[in-house]
């Protein structure tokens, strides 16, 4: 399935560099650019994309305001930005990812990827009346390669490579994702089933972590190690659950 994308930047040589990414990755089509908002309304409605690489901070129409001025009607959208603060507002304008510059060759391939199966997906289901959009960005390969975390009386969904550590609470979990704490109505066991264990490791019985979160596992006593999250946060890996992990 060849997916049809459409670059917006007010940068040039940002733009110059994601039509080099884009072109590297097989069966995308780059049907066109915009340097800022207002430019890109008028390409969305005439290109009709089926995803987006949006730049947030524009002049006179920004990234988001170009997701409002467009409504439902809007591509599926993967921001490319600098700056790391607007992720969580990012997923609530329903983004399918969240890029930081300068974006990496495997991380823009991985968001295509994530639209081309969201946009398959929801082909499908228009045609079988099955799974929701929800239910296809959540599940990809067996595992989840999104959460649906809740925030107030918001919703998001979480890419599960923004996930740092998930403990257990009584009946829900709470999920750390760069700096935030979001709460999610699932048992870490359920959890546990659907993450990608060469990705995540469950430490002890109200711990899991994803890999690429740790720091640094130090020695500690009767067995058990220290697991230390780059954050800085200090954890127990308990013997028990090391040894099913050997």
């Amino acid at each position: 399935m060849t997916m049809r994308v459409l670059i917006v930047d007010d940068e040039a040589p940002a733009r110059a560099r994601l039509m080099r990414l884009v072109a590297a990755i097989p069966n995308v089509e780059l049907v066109g650019q915009a340097e800022d908002g207002e430019a890109a309304v008028q390409a969305i409605t005439s290109l009709a994309p089926d995803s987006v690489l949006l730049d947030i901070r524009m002049p006179r129409l920004d990234g988001f305001g170009l997701v409002d001025a467009v409504g439902d009607e809007m591509p599926l959208t993967v921001f490319c930005t600098a700056y790391d603060e607007h992720a969580l507002q990012a997923f609530d304008a329903r983004a399918v990812d969240y890029l930081l510059k300068p974006v990496k060759p495997e991380r823009l391939a991985l968001a295509v990827e994530r639209a081309r199966a969201l946009l398959a997906g929801t082909a499908a289901s228009r045609s079988r009346g099955m799974k929701s959009v929800t239910d296809i960005v959540e599940s990809q390969a067996g595992f989840l390669a999104r959460l649906l975390v809740r925030d107030a009386n918001r919703a998001y969904l979480l890419p599960m490579d923004q996930v740092d550590h998930i403990r257990a609470d009584r009946n829900h979990c709470d999920v750390s994702a760069r700096g935030h704490v979001f709460r999610v109505r699932r048992t870490l066991t359920s959890l546990a089933e659907r993450l990608d264990p060469a990705r995540f490791l469950r430490i002890n019985k109200s711990d899991i972590v994803r890999l690429d979160a740790v720091r640094e596992i130090q020695p500690w006593s009767h067995g058990d190690y220290r697991v230390v999250l780059h954050d800085g946060r200090t954890l127990s890996w308990s013997r028990r659950f090391r040894a099913t992990a050997e």
